[in-house]
């Protein structure tokens, strides 16, 4: 069995072996540090410190064979605030699941919060490169600042 310790994303996703996993948004703060055991089969994620209760248990996944995969229980997002605040996980306090609104099928939560963020809608300008190359003065791949020569 390994074990490493991981901190909470907002989104209530742990990275580990470049595949995020899942813990439940009413247990966790953001960047809450937890605990990863991880057999070649499973992935158990801990909170380092006990709850009321004394158990420390979080959430048991299967491993996943490779990386870029996410690992999710969707029941893990029951609770998660609308988006409207800089919060995101809950800890221990919000009573008001937020399923309450209508997700399309083809849509998971995650994505239906993230559509509702105001940054979603704003249009962002492309240029190339070369422009910021331009405004400071340097050439691509250099590491080194221009030579008096240079100049």
């Amino acid at each position: 069995m390994q074990r490493h310790l991981r901190h909470v994303g907002k989104d209530c996703l742990v990275a580990f072996d470049a595949n995020p996993y899942s813990v439940p948004a009413r247990k966790v703060r953001p960047r809450q540090l937890v605990e990863i055991r991880s057999t070649k089969s499973q992935v158990m994620l801990h909170s380092t410190v006990p709850d009321a209760g004394g158990q420390t248990s979080l959430a048991v996944h299967p491993r996943a064979a490779g990386r870029g995969a996410r690992i999710v229980d969707e029941t893990h997002w029951d609770g998660l605030p609308t988006g409207a605040g800089r919060r995101v996980t809950t800890g221990d306090g919000l009573s008001s699941p937020r399923r309450s609104q209508a997700v399309e099928p083809e849509t998971g939560p995650l994505q239906a919060l993230l559509n509702q963020a105001a940054a979603a809608n704003v249009e962002v300008g492309r240029r190339p490169l070369s422009v910021y190359d331009e405004l400071t003065g340097t050439r691509p791949f250099t590491t080194s600042a221009p030579t008096k020569e240079a100049r």
